[in-house]
């Protein structure tokens, strides 16, 4: 009974549509009607621009922040679910959300939340890979899966050095689904059409 409830809190951390939520409310904007009609805060960012951007980035970080830490409240003692599987859920909640006829986002910064919930050292790794590719690349596309590829060889190498098996399925799932997400984007960056971000 516990399980089943702290996995469905994490989904629905996860279903929580940042983005549209924030578009609709302090914009009158729905941003599936916009851009890459993304929910996610790659499409805010050029859809309602900065600010409204960096409030749904950190909204979606959060989400898998807080889904990995629900582990640790009282109410959910008993639970013998691993954290990083919460963190999993909440990704899986981001891209197929309850609350946005299970239409997301592409889960890079939630999946960013989950690492910051459990591993810190590595989520300040990412974010500065992801900040040196991005201001080289101009992509957040090609930066994100990049992070990603970074996050997949911490991994491997931390799971040698300390044997923590769990975060590295972790991140190979987070990788794969990253991956997966991003396939038009990928045909894009072949073809030299995916649009450079203009906010930075």
């Amino acid at each position: 009974m516990i399980n089943g409830l702290i996995i469905l809190c994490a989904y629905l951390i996860g279903s929580i549509p940042s983005g549209l939520w924030i578009g609709k409310i302090f914009y009158n904007t729905d941003i599936r009607e916009h851009g890459s009609g993304n929910l996610g805060a790659t499409n805010t960012f050029r859809t309602l621009g900065k600010k409204a951007g960096i409030v749904v980035t950190v909204m979606d970080v959060l989400k898998g922040t807080a889904a990995v830490l629900l582990a640790a409240l009282p109410i959910f003692s008993d639970s013998s679910i691993h954290p990083l599987i919460l963190g999993l859920v909440a990704v899986i909640g981001h891209m197929f959300p309850i609350f946005a006829n299970f239409r997301g986002g592409k889960a890079v910064a939630t999946s960013a939340g989950v690492l910051l919930g459990y591993s810190w050292p590595l989520f300040v790794l990412l974010l500065i890979a992801f900040l040196v590719t991005l201001k080289l690349t101009k992509i957040v596309s090609l930066t994100s899966m990049i992070a990603a590829s970074v996050a997949l060889i911490y991994s491997i190498v931390y799971y040698f050095v300390t044997g923590d098996f769990a975060l590295s399925i972790l991140v190979a799932f987070l990788f794969t689904f990253i991956i997966y997400r991003h396939r038009a984007n990928i045909a894009r960056i072949k073809n030299g059409t995916e649009p450079k971000v203009k906010w930075l």
